[in-house]
Protein backbone atom coordinates (compact mmCIF):
# COMPACT_ATOMS: atom_id res chain seq x y z
CA UNK A 1 0.00 0.00 0.00
CA UNK A 2 2.69 2.59 1.38
CA UNK A 3 4.53 1.04 -2.00
CA UNK A 4 1.68 2.23 -4.33
CA UNK A 5 0.92 5.74 -2.41
CA UNK A 6 4.70 6.36 -3.50
CA UNK A 7 4.27 5.47 -6.77
CA UNK A 8 0.88 8.16 -6.75
CA UNK A 9 2.47 10.90 -5.22
CA UNK A 10 5.42 10.31 -7.57
CA UNK A 11 3.22 10.81 -10.68
CA UNK A 12 1.33 13.50 -9.11
CA UNK A 13 4.96 15.14 -8.89
CA UNK A 14 5.97 14.74 -12.05
CA UNK A 15 2.53 15.91 -13.79
CA UNK A 16 2.72 19.02 -12.05
CA UNK A 17 6.14 19.62 -12.97
CA UNK A 18 5.17 19.57 -16.62
CA UNK A 19 5.86 22.29 -18.77
CA UNK A 20 3.39 25.34 -19.16
CA UNK A 21 1.84 26.27 -22.13
CA UNK A 22 3.38 30.53 -21.37
CA UNK A 23 6.76 28.92 -20.54
CA UNK A 24 6.77 27.22 -24.21
CA UNK A 25 5.90 30.68 -25.66
CA UNK A 26 8.32 32.26 -23.04
CA UNK A 27 10.75 30.09 -24.30
CA UNK A 28 10.05 31.30 -28.15
CA UNK A 29 10.57 34.84 -27.12
CA UNK A 30 14.27 34.05 -25.62
CA UNK A 31 14.75 32.18 -28.86
CA UNK A 32 14.20 35.25 -31.03
CA UNK A 33 16.38 37.37 -28.76
CA UNK A 34 18.91 34.94 -29.08
CA UNK A 35 18.85 35.34 -32.89
CA UNK A 36 18.66 38.80 -32.96
CA UNK A 37 21.84 38.98 -30.43
CA UNK A 38 23.86 36.78 -32.74
CA UNK A 39 23.46 39.33 -35.45
CA UNK A 40 24.45 41.98 -33.63
CA UNK A 41 28.02 43.54 -33.73
CA UNK A 42 27.44 43.87 -29.63
CA UNK A 43 26.03 42.48 -27.22
CA UNK A 44 22.41 42.71 -25.60
CA UNK A 45 20.83 41.93 -22.14
CA UNK A 46 16.88 42.47 -21.45
CA UNK A 47 15.04 42.06 -18.47
CA UNK A 48 11.15 42.26 -18.19
CA UNK A 49 8.59 41.70 -14.98
CA UNK A 50 5.34 41.23 -15.67
CA UNK A 51 2.95 43.65 -13.56
CA UNK A 52 0.50 41.15 -12.90
CA UNK A 53 2.14 38.28 -11.69
CA UNK A 54 5.48 39.42 -10.85
CA UNK A 55 7.20 36.60 -12.88
CA UNK A 56 10.47 37.95 -14.56
CA UNK A 57 11.95 37.13 -18.38
CA UNK A 58 15.47 37.27 -18.30
CA UNK A 59 17.82 37.52 -20.95
CA UNK A 60 21.66 38.41 -19.80
CA UNK A 61 19.81 40.41 -17.74
CA UNK A 62 22.63 40.54 -14.75
CA UNK A 63 25.15 42.02 -16.78
CA UNK A 64 26.36 45.11 -16.11
CA UNK A 65 26.05 47.99 -19.11
CA UNK A 66 26.75 51.38 -19.05
CA UNK A 67 23.56 53.63 -18.79
CA UNK A 68 23.55 56.61 -20.42
CA UNK A 69 20.93 59.07 -20.23
CA UNK A 70 18.72 55.91 -18.30
CA UNK A 71 20.33 56.89 -15.17
CA UNK A 72 18.48 59.71 -14.87
CA UNK A 73 15.63 57.80 -13.61
CA UNK A 74 17.28 57.67 -9.91
CA UNK A 75 18.00 61.40 -10.09
CA UNK A 76 14.14 61.83 -10.66
CA UNK A 77 13.49 58.94 -7.98
CA UNK A 78 15.93 60.97 -5.01
CA UNK A 79 14.53 64.17 -6.91
CA UNK A 80 10.96 64.22 -5.29
CA UNK A 81 12.06 62.06 -2.50
CA UNK A 82 14.24 64.85 -1.58
CA UNK A 83 10.93 67.28 -2.46
CA UNK A 84 8.67 64.91 0.11
CA UNK A 85 11.05 64.67 2.89
CA UNK A 86 10.91 68.90 2.57
CA UNK A 87 14.29 69.39 1.82
CA UNK A 88 13.44 70.95 -1.83
CA UNK A 89 10.46 72.57 -3.54
CA UNK A 90 9.62 71.73 -7.28
CA UNK A 91 8.31 75.45 -7.61
CA UNK A 92 11.72 76.78 -6.23
CA UNK A 93 13.61 78.72 -8.70
CA UNK A 94 16.91 78.13 -9.68
CA UNK A 95 19.30 80.28 -11.61
CA UNK A 96 21.91 78.71 -14.02
CA UNK A 97 25.05 79.97 -14.72
CA UNK A 98 26.59 80.49 -18.61
CA UNK A 99 29.33 78.40 -17.54
CA UNK A 100 27.38 75.48 -16.33
CA UNK A 101 26.44 74.78 -19.85
CA UNK A 102 26.59 71.07 -20.67
CA UNK A 103 26.93 69.99 -24.22
CA UNK A 104 25.17 67.31 -25.42
CA UNK A 105 21.56 66.34 -25.83
CA UNK A 106 18.86 68.96 -24.19
CA UNK A 107 17.82 73.02 -24.68
CA UNK A 108 19.04 74.97 -22.27
CA UNK A 109 22.74 75.26 -23.23
CA UNK A 110 21.08 77.23 -26.05
CA UNK A 111 19.80 79.83 -23.94
CA UNK A 112 23.11 79.79 -21.71
CA UNK A 113 24.77 81.35 -24.51
CA UNK A 114 23.90 84.63 -24.12
CA UNK A 115 22.85 85.05 -20.43
CA UNK A 116 21.88 83.17 -16.93
CA UNK A 117 18.94 81.87 -16.90
CA UNK A 118 16.24 80.75 -14.12
CA UNK A 119 13.95 77.74 -14.09
CA UNK A 120 12.13 75.68 -11.57
CA UNK A 121 13.11 72.47 -10.17
CA UNK A 122 10.06 71.51 -11.84
CA UNK A 123 11.69 73.10 -15.57
CA UNK A 124 15.05 71.33 -14.55
CA UNK A 125 12.88 67.91 -13.87
CA UNK A 126 11.22 68.19 -16.91
CA UNK A 127 14.15 69.09 -19.23
CA UNK A 128 16.31 66.08 -17.74
CA UNK A 129 13.75 63.82 -18.62
CA UNK A 130 11.50 64.94 -21.48
CA UNK A 131 14.82 66.55 -23.69
CA UNK A 132 17.72 64.46 -21.78
CA UNK A 133 19.32 67.77 -21.49
CA UNK A 134 22.39 67.04 -19.73
CA UNK A 135 22.47 70.82 -18.35
CA UNK A 136 19.44 70.45 -16.17
CA UNK A 137 20.72 66.72 -14.90
CA UNK A 138 24.07 68.10 -13.83
CA UNK A 139 22.48 70.96 -12.08
CA UNK A 140 20.15 68.27 -10.36
CA UNK A 141 22.63 66.23 -9.39
CA UNK A 142 24.67 69.27 -7.33
CA UNK A 143 21.54 69.99 -6.10
CA UNK A 144 20.25 66.04 -4.39
CA UNK A 145 24.35 65.05 -4.26
CA UNK A 146 25.26 61.89 -6.07
CA UNK A 147 25.70 60.15 -2.52
CA UNK A 148 22.03 60.67 -1.84
CA UNK A 149 21.29 58.93 -5.15
CA UNK A 150 23.47 56.03 -5.04
CA UNK A 151 21.59 55.79 -1.02
CA UNK A 152 18.43 55.84 -2.83
CA UNK A 153 19.51 53.09 -5.09
CA UNK A 154 21.10 50.90 -2.18
CA UNK A 155 18.13 51.24 -0.43
CA UNK A 156 16.40 48.95 -3.00
CA UNK A 157 18.62 46.55 -2.75
CA UNK A 158 20.37 46.93 -6.16
CA UNK A 159 24.48 46.63 -6.26
CA UNK A 160 25.41 47.02 -9.63
CA UNK A 161 23.68 50.00 -10.24
CA UNK A 162 26.05 53.40 -9.23
CA UNK A 163 25.92 57.13 -10.66
CA UNK A 164 29.44 57.72 -11.23
CA UNK A 165 30.06 60.71 -13.02
CA UNK A 166 27.89 63.94 -14.38
CA UNK A 167 27.10 63.77 -17.20
CA UNK A 168 29.60 64.32 -20.42
CA UNK A 169 32.19 64.67 -17.51
CA UNK A 170 35.67 65.15 -18.98
CA UNK A 171 38.29 62.22 -18.80
CA UNK A 172 35.14 59.71 -17.19
CA UNK A 173 34.77 57.68 -19.99
CA UNK A 174 38.37 57.24 -20.70
CA UNK A 175 38.85 56.15 -16.87
CA UNK A 176 35.95 53.82 -17.15
CA UNK A 177 33.46 55.72 -14.74
CA UNK A 178 30.43 55.16 -16.61
CA UNK A 179 26.82 55.29 -14.72
CA UNK A 180 26.29 51.85 -14.87
CA UNK A 181 23.57 49.11 -14.05
CA UNK A 182 21.98 45.42 -15.12
CA UNK A 183 18.95 44.92 -16.92
CA UNK A 184 17.00 43.03 -13.92
CA UNK A 185 18.49 45.82 -11.81
CA UNK A 186 16.68 48.97 -13.57
CA UNK A 187 13.56 46.73 -14.16
CA UNK A 188 13.18 46.12 -10.48
CA UNK A 189 13.92 50.32 -9.73
CA UNK A 190 10.74 50.83 -12.24
CA UNK A 191 9.48 48.25 -11.03
CA UNK A 192 9.64 49.98 -7.52
CA UNK A 193 8.22 53.15 -8.80
CA UNK A 194 5.45 51.97 -10.30
CA UNK A 195 4.69 50.11 -6.98
CA UNK A 196 4.36 53.44 -5.49
CA UNK A 197 1.03 54.59 -6.51
CA UNK A 198 -0.04 57.56 -6.34
CA UNK A 199 3.39 59.05 -5.37
CA UNK A 200 4.95 57.79 -7.92
CA UNK A 201 2.49 59.43 -10.40
CA UNK A 202 3.90 62.83 -11.09
CA UNK A 203 7.28 60.88 -11.85
CA UNK A 204 5.53 58.30 -14.36
CA UNK A 205 3.65 61.62 -15.76
CA UNK A 206 7.13 62.84 -17.27
CA UNK A 207 8.45 59.57 -18.45
CA UNK A 208 5.28 59.74 -20.24
CA UNK A 209 6.20 62.64 -22.53
CA UNK A 210 9.80 61.51 -23.56
CA UNK A 211 10.06 60.16 -27.33
CA UNK A 212 11.32 56.90 -26.22
CA UNK A 213 12.26 53.59 -28.23
CA UNK A 214 9.39 51.74 -26.71
CA UNK A 215 6.80 54.32 -27.62
CA UNK A 216 7.47 54.30 -31.20
CA UNK A 217 6.84 50.51 -31.27
CA UNK A 218 3.55 50.51 -29.55
CA UNK A 219 0.00 51.55 -30.31
CA UNK A 220 -0.42 55.54 -29.74
CA UNK A 221 -3.80 53.55 -27.34
CA UNK A 222 -0.78 52.22 -25.37
CA UNK A 223 0.99 54.39 -22.77
CA UNK A 224 4.62 54.41 -21.95
CA UNK A 225 6.30 55.96 -19.33
CA UNK A 226 10.43 55.24 -20.63
CA UNK A 227 14.02 56.95 -20.32
CA UNK A 228 16.50 55.84 -23.23
CA UNK A 229 19.72 56.05 -23.13
CA UNK A 230 22.46 56.40 -26.08
CA UNK A 231 26.45 57.11 -26.10
CA UNK A 232 28.85 55.70 -29.15
CA UNK A 233 27.83 52.22 -29.35
CA UNK A 234 26.04 51.90 -26.68
CA UNK A 235 21.64 51.86 -27.01
CA UNK A 236 19.70 51.77 -23.65
CA UNK A 237 15.88 51.72 -22.52
CA UNK A 238 14.21 51.16 -19.29
CA UNK A 239 10.53 51.90 -18.56
CA UNK A 240 6.91 50.90 -18.40
CA UNK A 241 4.72 49.40 -21.22
CA UNK A 242 1.23 50.23 -19.70
CA UNK A 243 -0.47 47.30 -21.64
CA UNK A 244 -4.16 47.37 -20.41
CA UNK A 245 -4.54 44.09 -19.40
CA UNK A 246 -0.85 42.76 -19.25
CA UNK A 247 1.37 45.88 -18.07
CA UNK A 248 5.15 45.05 -18.31
CA UNK A 249 8.64 46.68 -16.67
CA UNK A 250 10.90 46.27 -20.09
CA UNK A 251 14.75 47.16 -19.80
CA UNK A 252 16.66 46.74 -22.23
CA UNK A 253 20.71 47.04 -22.66
CA UNK A 254 22.94 46.81 -25.62
CA UNK A 255 26.79 47.82 -25.86
CA UNK A 256 29.81 47.35 -28.32
CA UNK A 257 27.30 48.28 -31.40
CA UNK A 258 28.44 49.52 -34.60
CA UNK A 259 27.16 52.96 -35.51
CA UNK A 260 24.13 52.19 -37.22
CA UNK A 261 22.61 49.25 -34.38
CA UNK A 262 20.07 49.59 -32.14
CA UNK A 263 18.48 46.37 -31.03
CA UNK A 264 16.02 48.57 -28.60
CA UNK A 265 13.15 48.77 -30.84
CA UNK A 266 12.82 44.96 -32.20
CA UNK A 267 12.97 43.69 -28.41
CA UNK A 268 10.28 46.07 -27.02
CA UNK A 269 8.34 44.95 -30.05
CA UNK A 270 8.71 41.60 -29.58
CA UNK A 271 7.91 41.74 -25.84
CA UNK A 272 4.69 43.84 -26.51
CA UNK A 273 3.82 41.39 -28.60
CA UNK A 274 4.25 38.56 -25.98
CA UNK A 275 2.63 40.27 -23.49
CA UNK A 276 -0.31 41.30 -25.29
CA UNK A 277 -0.75 37.66 -26.33
CA UNK A 278 -0.75 36.68 -22.51
CA UNK A 279 -3.01 39.58 -22.01
CA UNK A 280 -6.16 38.47 -24.41
CA UNK A 281 -5.37 34.70 -23.63
CA UNK A 282 -6.73 32.60 -20.63
CA UNK A 283 -3.94 30.68 -18.67
CA UNK A 284 -4.20 27.63 -21.61
CA UNK A 285 -3.37 30.25 -24.72
CA UNK A 286 -7.24 30.44 -25.35
CA UNK A 287 -8.24 33.47 -27.37
CA UNK A 288 -10.86 35.81 -25.51
CA UNK A 289 -10.80 38.22 -27.99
Amino acid sequence: MKRGLAILLGILSTLQAQTSVSSLLEQKLLKQLDRLDEKLTGVLGVAAIDLRTGHTIAYHADAVFPQASSIKIPILMELFRQVKAGKLRLEENVTLKKEESVGGSGHLQIALRSRDLTVTVQDLAAAMIETSDNTATNKLISMVGMDSVNALIASFGLKQTRLQRRMLERGAAAADRENISTPMEMARLVEALYKAGDESKPMIGILKRVDADFRRVTPSTTEVAAKPGELNGVRAETGIILLEKRPFVLSVMSTFLAPDENPVPTVARLFYEHFEKLGNSNLYGHNLQ
